[in-house]
């Protein structure tokens, strides 16, 4: 196919993929892990599981940093220079992969999983606190077995432009799981997520050296050079 068939296209802005692209010089630094966790509670079972990874994670020989989400105010409550606002806004920044953990809420994840969720924005300038980073998914639940909550979290990584990996957790009855420590116990739910971390950290040695000819895009390219174009034509229209 020629651009002759393609009479939409701008020419200047499309670009055919190339495998040569995708093969960037390894970086050498430990994969950077970024864990959230929804629930502000004493005994807070989706934290134990958060911690749980964390261990998995610097295991696989990953750097991690787990975010307190304890005085982050409400999206909208407080200016963005709010000391855990720009706390979150800076270490999904510094992140090359992200660990959402929530408990389920009425059949959803939980107010303080979202409002860190919320807090990051989609883009700040020109930089992008998710897009291109890796995510895992992974929920807690009271009672029997549920995936609302990895479910939304999937739709809300996709929004982020996350690279979402297929395998998440999902723990029925927590407060069976745990030991009175917060340490998880041994069973088939706990080797779920030991397979879920391996799988986050390969995900993330795959792709975060070139995530950003992953996510770049005809569209915005296309964007970005009629931008001066329309700037022109108002400077010519004002003079």
């Amino acid at each position: 196919m020629t651009l002759l068939d393609l009479s939409n296209v701008d020419a200047d802005c499309i670009a055919v993929p190339h495998i040569d692209r995708l093969r960037a010089t390894p970086s050498t630094h430990p994969p950077r892990i970024l864990l959230l966790y929804g629930s502000l509670r004493e005994r807070s079972y989706s934290r134990f599981l958060t911690q749980e990874a964390e261990r998995l994670l610097k295991h696989f020989g990953a750097e991690t940093r787990i975010f307190d989400p304890h005085d982050l105010p409400l999206p909208d409550g407080a200016a963005i220079d709010h000391p855990k606002v720009r706390e979150l806004r800076e270490l999904s920044l510094w992140s090359e992969g992200q660990v959402w953990t929530s408990p389920e809420r009425h059949g959803a994840m939980s107010a303080v999983m979202k409002a860190q969720i919320d807090w990051i924005p989609l883009s700040v300038g020109a930089l992008r606190p998710t897009q291109g980073r890796t995510l895992a998914v992974m929920q807690v639940s009271g009672g029997s077995q549920s995936f609302n909550a990895v479910n939304q979290m999937r739709v809300l990584g996709r929004w982020m432009r996350m690279v979402t990996i297929p395998n998440q957790s999902s723990v029925a009855k927590a407060f069976h799981e745990f030991d009175e420590a917060g340490r998880m116990k041994s069973s088939s739910y706990y080797d779920r997520v030991v397979d879920v971390m391996e799988e986050l950290v390969k995900f993330t040695l795959l792709t975060r050296d070139v995530s950003a000819y992953l996510t770049d895009r005809y569209f915005e390219r296309k964007e970005s050079g009629e931008a001066p174009m329309r700037r022109m034509n108002l400077s010519a229209v004002s003079s």
